[in-house]
């Protein structure tokens, strides 16, 4: 009896439990847009896990909302109605017992004030507690000194500041400061998705009504269509609200310097190509200094992500971007990328004002920019009266800013002089050394082939020496001017004013005015006329059926007159190309977007999504173009289905040619357990017609691709998947779309362990370009990546091995030498060929300090060179720190630490379709680039303050491809370093 007596105590004790439904705090809710605020909670939500997804369950960018994590509320900025109408919002909440409200009197006994009136006494006021200014502040950060001595200079002190300040200076106000100053510059590298703002400086007091920063400051709004930026400042900015149970208003304005200026790259891929690929800067200057974590790279109008374990690397300081082994480039890749880099041609100052009001129903607001050089504070070049002269005339055509380049100089040694001489009743410049003649400092300036009259004569020298070129039968023969292009001051504001009403959750009306004043050239009056321009845009949203289903309606209308200038782009990155614009069309722009969003299970408790929205778009250039385009894009997720399709048409009628555009794109996947099969389908068809010729134009083109794939996994942790993908592309030949090419792609991605001990991930991408032109050979490309990590013998060992390949480019490096007080350089100049002239060749590492004089510059990079790469890295650490409290030997053994490491870098020159595979290759014929370190590190007391000894030796040797030749490079060394701690 007592046995099953206490069967059934423990059966109806696992039932109990099986009954309780645990609740988890992880929340999912599809949420429509809108311009109001959403309340996710009534509560504050967990801010360490937030996201928001689009229908094709892709992240939505932060850039799009504002979310105030202690309130619960999300707003979205005006941008977000392009890029879904449904969307998934995952948030982590609190646990009820940090939300739920406590009191610490139960409601039941809590009488009136009015009770025990008959009972009155006094409590005496206690002294308010004393407030020290700036007591509640907290410093971190380090000052350092030191000192540099070597044989070939002279003693050097170098000085960091590295301070950060946060905490209250009183009961209601904050201070925040990051102080640094350094001798050396330093600027963030472009090898990590996530850049510390170390290079930020600024000094920053706010309570919870206001905020007023100096130095470095971020300008961004994102809120408006015709005023959408963001800028890398130094100046200062304030920010004032004033809020009510009913209302809220903020007001703020900043004024500052110009870090950054924006551009945009636009460039087609090259066929296994991995890159660097070359920034330049709106005036086509080929060296730009890019602003860290500005730059924002789209290709195939998809963003992508920096950083070594995603997609693309960057070299801010070069200009270079670079994608990884694990974004494989292609021919068919349309690549954008937008950066702000720095401009020193004028002090340019920017201001950037606004308020706004927002109410339960009804919000408006203003804002105005300024952005103005200051013509009259040049920093890169120094105008002459006649140069101004020129730019006063020349209007807002930058092909008359251009003036001649020579002014007289004085003979010098080593310096390249020219004459003015006759030929053939020309007046011509001639190199000339001889001192009895008028001299000229002459600067040249590259004009494009056949275009200019000069060409280079010796491409060995430290400058260049140019050499004029007769014309041949009026043909000019040079590529050079002697002429310089001068860069005029430019002016840019817009004012914008927005509305929008909001009734109900069913009901959204917005508006937006904008006007602007673009002057692009402040020295001169000239095509002054069009400057201004203004644009406007209306936008409404309704909720026509709400069942078990919902059936919202949508249009929007803009006007954009033709002279109007915004600060970045107006419309996706890809906006030319879906409507076959190009630079040649004029007149007003209007846009009418017009639609339905269909969400078949919104009112349903389900996981199923289904969700479809349809647009009819129509584009108009008042003079020169008239389109209307119908798109699609639908999404369903039905039990273990998966369905995205994205589908277009066009049909356009510009001045010179019309056009039709079809494209779609679908992706199918079917789930069942923990595996994963889909496939995939994209067409396009473009084909744009002259209507003189009715022949197809430049524009016209088709592809098919079709793609199959199998996974089995957690796409999150461990999984393995591959795929295939053929694509055929028709190109114009002969006035006919034909078929010129095949691919065929192979891939691999995997992450086949992760674990505490042991993570190994696998990616390859063979592909393989096929042409249908026999003289032309195929392009096969690899990228792969191996990357493994270990731990022996219970973490005594640690071990990491890593291995890629890729294709890409090297730079043929040009380089020059500038001379530098004596004993400051590294080089020194020997006349070998006593010409009297500073050839590259001559130039060799000085032996004494006296003799050092010159330093090495490099050029901006203009030559690639294709090449296979491959890169192996070892590592290898012994850390005995585990046998701190054994005895004896083990117990001396845990003060050491060991850490080898070993890293072959190779490129080698492409070869027709031989791929490098072996990092170890002992052949140097075809290596254009290596990289190859040992380094061996030494550890007594690792990181310990008192006692701590370091030995380390490494070993390095290199080979650059320089514009001379190759440069080989082997040095060795053994350092030794002690640290103690005296006193605290």
């Amino acid at each position: 009896m007592v046995k099953k007596l206490l069967f059934l105590t423990v059966l109806f004790w696992f039932s109990g439990l099986q009954a309780q439904e645990t609740e988890s705090s992880y929340k999912t809710k599809k949420v429509i847009v809108s311009r109001d605020t959403i309340h996710l909670e009534q509560v504050s939500i967990n801010s360490s896990f937030f996201q928001i997804l689009n229908t094709k369950n892709e992240p939505i960018n932060s850039s799009f909302y504002t979310i105030d994590f202690q309130k619960g509320t999300l707003l979205f900025n005006e941008k977000i109605g392009s890029t879904s109408d449904t969307l998934i919002v995952n948030y982590l909440k609190y646990p009820d017992f940090l939300t739920k409200e406590y009191s610490r009197y139960k409601a039941d006994q809590v009488v009136t004030n009015d009770v025990g009136t008959e009972k009155l006494y006094k409590i005496d006021n206690t002294n308010a507690k004393k407030v020290t200014p700036f007591d509640g502040l907290n410093t971190s950060g380090s000052i350092t000194r030191g000192v540099t001595v070597g044989n070939n200079q002279n003693t050097v002190l170098n000085s960091n500041l590295d301070l950060q300040i946060t905490g209250k200076i009183s009961d209601k106000v904050s201070l925040r400061a990051s102080l640094q100053d350094s001798n050396i510059p330093l600027q963030d590298g472009g090898y990590s998705q996530k850049l510390d703002q170390f290079d930020n400086i600024f000094m920053e007091i706010f309570s919870n009504d206001w905020n007023i920063r100096a130095g470095d400051v971020f300008l961004e709004n994102r809120k408006t269509q015709f005023l959408n930026f963001n800028k890398k400042v130094q100046g200062l900015s304030a920010s004032f609200n004033f809020n009510t149970e009913e209302s809220k208003t903020n007001i703020f304005a900043s004024v500052a310097f110009v870090k950054g200026q924006y551009a945009k790259s636009t460039f087609t891929g090259q066929e296994g190509n991995q890159g660097p690929y070359k920034l330049k800067g709106q005036n086509g200057e080929l060296y730009v200094l890019v602003i860290s974590g500005s730059e924002r790279v789209y290709v195939n109008g998809v963003l992508l992500k920096r950083g070594e374990n995603n997609d693309y690397v960057i070299d801010y300081n070069a200009g270079e971007i670079t994608f990884t082994s694990l974004f494989t480039i292609t021919s068919e890749m349309r690549i954008n990328v937008e950066y702000q880099y720095s401009e020193r041609n004028y002090n340019r100052l920017v201001t950037y004002a606004g308020a706004t009001h927002e109410n339960k129903n009804w919000s408006f607001g203003g804002y105005v920019y300024s952005e103005n050089d200051m013509k009259n504070q040049p920093l890169q070049q120094n105008l002459s009266k006649e140069q101004v002269q020129i730019l006063s005339q020349a209007g807002d055509d930058p092909s008359l800013m251009k003036a001649p380049s020579a002014y007289v100089d004085k003979y010098a040694d080593n310096k390249v002089l020219y004459k003015k001489t006759m030929d053939n009743s020309v007046e011509i410049y001639e190199y000339s050394t001889d001192a009895s003649n008028v001299l000229y400092n002459v600067k040249f300036s590259l004009v494009g082939a056949n275009l200019g009259n000069y060409i280079i004569k010796n491409n060995n020298s430290v400058e260049r020496i140019y050499e004029y070129a007769a014309p041949i039968n009026g043909t000019l023969q040079g590529n050079y001017e002697p002429i310089v292009q001068l860069v005029a001051p430019i002016k840019l504001q817009v004012a914008t004013f927005l509305g929008k009403y909001n009734p109900d959750e069913k009901t959204l009306v917005d508006f937006e005015i904008a006007m602007s004043n673009n002057d692009k050239n402040l020295f001169s009056t000239i095509d002054d006329g069009n400057n201004s321009g203004v644009a406007l845009k209306t936008n409404i949203k309704k909720r026509l059926f709400t069942r078990e289903w919902t059936l919202d309606g949508f249009a929007n209308y803009q006007f954009v007159q033709e002279n109007f200038r915004s600060v970045e782009r107006l419309y996706n990155i890809e906006f030319n190309r879906d409507w076959n614009l190009n630079s040649t069309l004029y007149g007003n722009q209007s846009l009418l977007v017009t639609g339905l969003n269909f969400d078949l299970f919104a009112k349903k408790e389900t996981t199923n999504l289904g969700l479809f929205t349809y647009q009819f778009e129509k584009l108009d250039y008042s003079e020169s173009y008239s389109g209307s385009r119908h798109t699609t894009t639908a999404l369903f997720k039905l039990k273990k289905w998966t369905i995205e399709n994205q589908g277009s048409f066009l049909n356009s009628d510009a001045t010179n040619s019309t056009s039709k555009f079809i494209r779609n794109q679908t992706r199918t996947k079917y789930h069942f357990g923990k595996n994963w099969v889909g496939a995939s389908m994209q067409i396009e068809d473009n084909q744009e017609k002259d209507k003189v010729t009715n022949q197809f134009s430049a524009l016209s083109q088709r592809f098919s691709e079709y793609g199959a794939f199998v996974g089995r996994g957690d796409s999150t942790k461990v999984f393995v998947e591959i795929g295939y993908l053929q694509r055929r592309n028709d190109s114009l030949q002969n006035g006919l779309l034909q078929h010129v090419n095949n691919s065929q792609t192979y891939y691999l991605k995997s992450k086949l362990i992760q674990n505490k001990k042991t993570d190994l991930a696998v990616y390859a991408n063979y592909r393989n370009l096929d042409f249908t032109d026999s003289s032309r050979k195929n392009e096969p490309s690899l990228n792969s990546r191996i990357l493994y990590n270990d731990r022996f013998f219970n973490q005594l060992m640690q071990i990491g091995t890593a291995y890629e390949t890729s294709s890409g480019t090297i730079a043929q490096q040009e380089f020059t030498y500038i001379e530098v007080p004596t004993g400051q350089g590294v080089y020194t100049w020997n006349d070998y060929n006593g010409n009297g002239i500073q050839e590259l060749e001559e130039f060799e590492i000085a032996a004494f300090p006296d003799q050092a004089r010159f330093i090495r510059i490099f050029l901006p990079n203009q030559i690639y060179i294709k090449t296979n790469q491959n890169k192996f890295s070892q590592s290898v650490a012994l850390n005995p720190l585990q046998w701190q409290n054994e005895k004896g030997f083990k117990k001396l053994i845990s003060y050491f630490y060991n850490q080898t490491s070993f890293i072959m870098d190779r490129k080698v020159k492409s070869q027709g379709e031989r791929l490098e595979l072996n990092p170890f290759d002992s052949s140097e014929e075809n290596i254009l680039g290596l990289n190859s370190s040992f380094r061996n590190s030494l550890y007594f007391n690792r990181g310990k303050q008192k006692h701590s000894v370091t030995y380390t030796y490494l070993i390095n040797k290199g080979k650059n491809l320089l514009s001379i030749g190759s440069q080989n490079i082997k040095n060795g060394s053994h350092q030794l370093q002690y640290t103690h701690l005296y006193q605290k």
